[in-house]
């Protein structure tokens, strides 16, 4: 039973469009056949239908393939699959679906749909509940929708359910990360109105958001309430202060912070994200001394540098041309062993692209490679990319082979494949265009539809008829 069938039944007031894409179906054939049956009964209250039918076996793939087919056809249908989903036991959205759900349904285009949809659950007399706000609460949020969470959190009331510190906490965080803290602020003052109070999230993402926006001594003015209240400061509240205090350059403030961090020990103590952020703030702001302080004080507190702390470091003294204390560092970090040859060449390979030192991250790509070193998948995918932006195709090839032999090609862009192969077509090298081809359908690479047209052309040229009906079949 297809999607397209279910979507005539599952209206919500808007006239599907014929779509244009092959039809998805439902994981089984009884599920499409128990939502045609329900729903010729109940057409306009959706949840009720769904939930008559649980439980539905959910996952990522699944929701993902369900809202990117009524997307197409029915929006308001599939944003409400999409909040129903969310609500359900044993399955939660991960960031990844919540931002692919923005996408697909317009979010930040038409916030208007967001606050049509709680329109609908009243007017239909919906049965929901506070985690059914919450699912459409974290929407807005990963939408950036701030003023829309708090329209929505205040209409929560209307369906006799009272907002919990989760969803408060989820509407300050919104305010916050949009710059609105004199509301955010407000709103955590309104919690108490309703016996409920501020948690340790609250008061990082309002810790955050003061210093986001300059306002550091509200940050600090924060710590003290906390303790009032019996939410006591930990590494994480004391780190996100300090990082609002290194990003404003306030080098001296950021030292003291650091040592009453250990000073306090415990809960407090700085840890490896804590060192990281402080390297990473001092290292974009081209202050690789006070940087190199910190580094050497993470390690005699004897907290290890790990992979982000070392691509923050690389990157830094990279943009200043310091590539030699690059070299120095990398062989420093992997004797102590704490993090690999393979990560740390990688992310100098990367910061030198970034740079347009395209050159010196070809000479250190090649080199790791011929070391035995393992290239991760962005550094891979980077320099392939660029050599092919250079038209420079069967050294792109070459390249390919090489990092194919290691191994590392499971995860590498798979963009990189058709950009690759029509770089191949266009400049006649037909041997390495049918040998890249034939690995594409081994691995099952799709083409990628932008580059069909001049691959298929140049292959059936080349004798590779029954190539070039495989591969079409595979398009993206």
């Amino acid at each position: 039973m297809s999607l397209f069938s279910l979507t005539r039944h599952l209206s919500f007031s808007i006239t599907p469009k014929t779509s244009k894409i092959s039809t998805l179906h439902f994981a089984t054939t009884s599920l499409g056949e128990k939502l045609d049956a329900h729903l010729q009964n109940s057409p306009n209250n959706v949840e009720k239908t769904l939930n008559s039918l649980a439980p539905i076996k959910l996952d990522t793939k699944y929701v993902n393939d369900i809202i990117h087919r009524w997307s197409l056809n029915n929006l308001q249908l599939g944003l409400r699959f999409f909040i129903w989903a969310g609500d359900q036991p044993n399955y939660r959205h991960n960031l990844y679906i919540y931002n692919k759900a923005c996408s697909l349904f317009k979010i930040k285009q038409n916030p208007q749909v967001i606050l049509d949809l709680i329109e609908t659950y009243k007017l239909e007399k919906c049965v929901v509940c506070a985690d059914t706000f919450k699912v459409v609460l974290r929407l807005c949020k990963a939408g950036g929708l701030a003023d829309e969470a708090l329209m929505v959190l205040k209409k929560m009331p209307e369906f006799n359910i009272r907002p919990d510190t989760t969803a408060y906490n989820l509407v300050i965080r919104s305010l916050c990360e949009k710059g609105d803290v004199d509301l955010a602020k407000k709103l955590m003052g309104e919690m108490g109105l309703i016996d409920l109070y501020p948690d340790m999230i609250t008061y990082v993402s309002m810790i955050k958001g003061f210093c986001d926006v300059g306002r550091l001594e509200e940050a600090c003015a924060l710590f003290p309430v906390m303790s009032v209240h019996g939410c006591y400061p930990n590494v994480v509240a004391y780190s996100a202060l300090l990082d609002g205090i290194c990003r404003f350059g306030i080098v001296e403030r950021a030292f003291e912070l650091l040592a009453e961090m250990e000073k306090q020990g415990g809960g407090c103590r700085p840890n490896v994200i804590t060192y990281t952020s402080m390297i990473q703030s001092f290292c974009e702001q081209g202050r690789t001394t006070d940087a190199l302080s910190v580094l050497e004080l993470m390690e005699v507190r004897g907290c290890a540098p790990n992979r982000v702390t070392a691509s923050a470091w690389i990157n830094g003294i990279c943009m200043n041309g310091q590539l030699q204390d690059v070299y120095n560092f990398i062989e420093r970090v992997v004797v102590r062993g704490s993090v690999s040859n393979g990560d740390c060449y990688s992310s100098l390979v990367v910061c030198l692209i970034k740079i347009k030192k395209v050159e010196e991250a070809e000479k250190t790509f090649r080199r790791a490679l011929s070391s035995g070193m393992k290239p991760d998948s962005l550094a891979c995918s980077m320099m392939i990319r660029e050599i092919c932006s250079e038209k420079r195709m069967l050294d792109g090839f070459c390249l390919y082979e090489e990092v194919e032999k290691t191994g590392c090609l499971s995860s590498i862009d798979i963009d990189i494949y058709s950009i690759l192969l029509a770089g191949l077509c266009q400049q006649g090298h037909s041997a390495e265009a049918v040998r890249l081809a034939r690995s594409m359908l081994e691995k099952r690479i799709p083409l990628r539809a932008p580059y069909v047209e001049k691959i298929v052309e140049h292959l059936k040229n080349f004798g590779g008829k029954e190539l070039v009906t495989e591969l079409v079949s595979m398009v993206r």
